[in-house]
C-alpha cells in the first residue's frame, strides 16, 4: 500500500444524497458522486488487512485490498480489470448492494470502514466514461447452443460467463424488457436503467442473444426448449410473493409491492399505462407492510407520487440503531437501517400484525393490527405472542411487502418436471443442477429471494457447472 497509515488522517467521506426537495421531484439517481481525488483519498483508507474480512464477506469474493490499492494510486484502469475480474456487473453492485464487505471491514469496528461500495462504483463508472469497457468477443465457438432462462443478474451473470466459454448463448426474458428485476423491480432512483442498457450493449456485441417477451411454457414448450438447446440455465427468480390472507384482502387498492414498482418503471420508461389501471399514491393515506428493501423503494415511490401520508410497519421489533451484540463483527448487523426514501418522509413502526383490511364501497379505508411482542419459547427459539392492544391506521392504498417465498411453480418448472426443496425453490441434486438432465438452475430460483451479489455469483457458479456438463458430454 502506499500509505498503510492513511486511515488514521483521512476520515470515512460518503458522497451522501441529492438535497430532499431536489430528488423527490423525479426518478434520478439519489446518490451523488465525490471528486476523484476524493474518491482516491478514500480507497488510500484501506490498511490492507493481513486478513481481510471484507473479501471473506463478498458473496462474489471481491479481492478489495487489490483494486482499492490500485485505486489509491490513481490506476483506474487496472482496478476495474481487478475488480471485474470476480464481478460481471460492479455498476450493479455499486449502487444496490447492501455493502456486506464494509460491514467487516476492520475499521467498521470503529464505526468507519473504507467507502467500498462507493468506490466501486466509481471504479466501473470512470471505465465506462473512458472507454476501456469494451466487448471481448471469443476467439472460437464450442458449437454448444445453451438457453438461460431469465435475464435478471444471475441470468446475465450466467450467460456472459457462459459466452466467455465460447457457447452460443440465447437468453429468454418474459418481460418486453430485459433486466428482471433490475429493470422492473428497483425503483430508477436507486438504478438507472441507463446502467443496464450499456451493459446489454457490451453483452451483445461478444454474441450473446437476448429474445424479449418469451413466456417459456406458453410460448416455447419445455419439449422444445429441451430439444433446441443442449444445456438450460433456469434463472428465473423467486416470483411467488408472500401474500396476506386475511378478512379483506380482495379490497380494491390492496396490492403486492412489484405492482407498483413494476407499474412505475414501466412509465418512467415510457410506456402508456391507462388511468384505470394505475396505481397511484398521489393524496392517498399509504400503508406499507414490510420492512425490508422492497418495502423502502415503495415509500421513496408513494413520496414522488405526493402521498399525504406514509406509514411502514414490520412484525418484527425495531432493532438497534448502532451495535447489536447478537451480530458482532465481522457478521453483517442486524441493526437499523434507514434509506434514503425513509428520510423523505416515512411513518416507521415495528412489533405489528395485520389482522384484518377494513374497507368501504369495496375499496379498502384501514387495516386493524394487533401488537405484538417476541418471547423465547421453551426451546428457546423467538416466538410472536399478541399483547392484545389493537389500533386501526388508516389506508387508502395498502402495499404488500413482505418478500418472496419462492419461483413459480406452474408453468414452466411443473412442466419441467423438477423437484423442489422444502422451501419450494428448484432442488440441486448437484452443484447448480436440478433433477432434470441439462437442466441447471441459478440465482434466486435456486436460493430463495436473496441480494444481487449473491445471484451474480451463483450465475458464475451455474456457468461453471454448466460448462463442466458441456465438456464432459463431448
Amino acid at each position: 500500500m502506499g500509505n498503510p497509515k492513511a486511515f488514521l488522517t483521512i476520515p470515512r467521506k460518503e458522497a451522501g444524497y441529492r438535497p430532499v426537495l431536489e430528488r423527490i421531484a423525479d426518478f434520478g439517481e439519489v446518490e451523488q458522486t465525490l471528486h476523484s481525488d476524493d474518491r482516491i483519498l478514500q480507497a488510500s483508507r484501506c490498511m490492507d488487512c493481513g486478513v481481510p474480512f471484507c473479501h471473506w464477506a463478498c458473496t462474489v469474493a471481491n479481492r478489495m485490498p487489490e483494486w482499492q490499492d490500485s485505486l489509491s494510486k490513481g490506476k483506474w484502469p487496472e482496478a476495474y480489470e481487478r475488480l471485474s475480474a470476480t464481478n460481471n456487473f460492479p455498476e450493479f453492485t455499486g449502487r444496490v448492494c447492501p455493502a456486506l464487505c464494509e460491514k467487516s471491514c476492520v475499521l467498521s469496528l470503529n464505526g468507519e470502514p473504507v467507502t467500498i461500495r462507493e468506490n466501486e462504483a466509481a471504479v466501473v463508472e470512470h471505465a465506462f466514461v473512458e472507454g476501456y469497457v469494451k466487448p471481448r468477443v471469443p476467439q472460437r465457438r464450442t458449437g454448444h447452443q445453451v438457453a438461460v432462462v431469465g435475464s435478471g443478474p444471475s441470468g446475465l451473470a450466467a450467460a456472459d460467463m457462459l459466452n466467455r466459454q465460447g457457447h452460443s448463448v440465447t437468453v429468454f426474458e418474459k418481460d418486453e424488457a430485459v433486466g428482471g428485476l433490475l429493470r422492473l423491480g428497483i425503483p430508477d432512483f436507486k438504478l438507472n436503467k441507463e446502467v443496464i442498457d450499456r451493459r446489454l450493449e457490451i453483452l451483445c456485441a461478444e454474441g450473446i442473444t437476448f429474445k424479449t417477451s418469451v413466456c417459456m411454457g406458453v410460448d416455447m414448450t419445455h419439449d422444445r426448449l429441451l430439444k433446441e438447446f443442449d444445456a438450460v440455465c433456469l434463472a428465473i427468480g423467486a416470483g411467488q410473493p408472500r401474500d396476506l390472507p386475511v378478512e379483506g384482502r380482495d379490497l380494491q387498492d390492496v396490492h403486492f409491492a412489484l405492482e407498483l414498482l413494476q407499474q412505475q418503471n414501466r412509465m418512467v420508461a415510457g410506456s402508456a399505462i391507462p388511468e384505470k389501471e394505475r396505481i397511484s399514491a398521489k393524496g392517498k393515506h399509504v400503508l406499507v407492510i414490510g420492512g425490508g428493501d422492497t418495502g423502502s423503494d415503495c415509500v421513496g415511490t408513494s413520496v414522488r407520487h405526493r402521498a399525504r401520508q406514509i406509514t411502514q410497519i414490520e412484525i418484527l421489533p425495531k432493532p438497534p440503531e448502532h451495535y447489536n451484540p447478537d451480530t458482532p463483527w465481522p457478521a453483517y448487523p442486524n441493526i437499523l437501517k434507514t434509506s434514503s426514501s425513509h428520510l423523505e418522509g416515512c411513518t416507521r413502526r415495528w412489533n405489528l400484525t395485520t389482522k384484518r383490511f377494513i374497507g368501504e364501497g369495496g375499496k379498502v379505508t384501514g387495516v386493524e393490527v394487533v401488537e405484538v411482542e417476541w418471547v423465547r419459547d421453551s426451546s428457546g427459539r423467538m416466538a410472536m405472542k399478541e399483547t392484545g392492544r389493537v389500533e386501526t391506521i388508516r389506508a387508502d392504498l395498502v402495499l404488500l411487502s413482505m418478500g418472496f417465498v419462492h419461483p413459480v411453480h406452474e408453468g414452466l418448472l411443473d412442466s419441467l418436471g423438477v423437484k423442489y426443496d422444502n422451501r419450494g425453490n428448484v432442488a440441486c441434486v448437484a452443484p447448480a443442477r436440478s433433477s432434470v438432465d441439462k437442466v441447471f438452475v441459478a440465482g434466486d430460483a435456486a436460493l430463495g429471494a436473496s441480494l444481487v451479489v449473491r445471484a451474480i455469483f451463483s450465475g458464475r457458479q451455474a456457468a461453471a457447472a454448466i460448462g463442466k456438463y458441456l465438456w464432459d458430454a463431448k
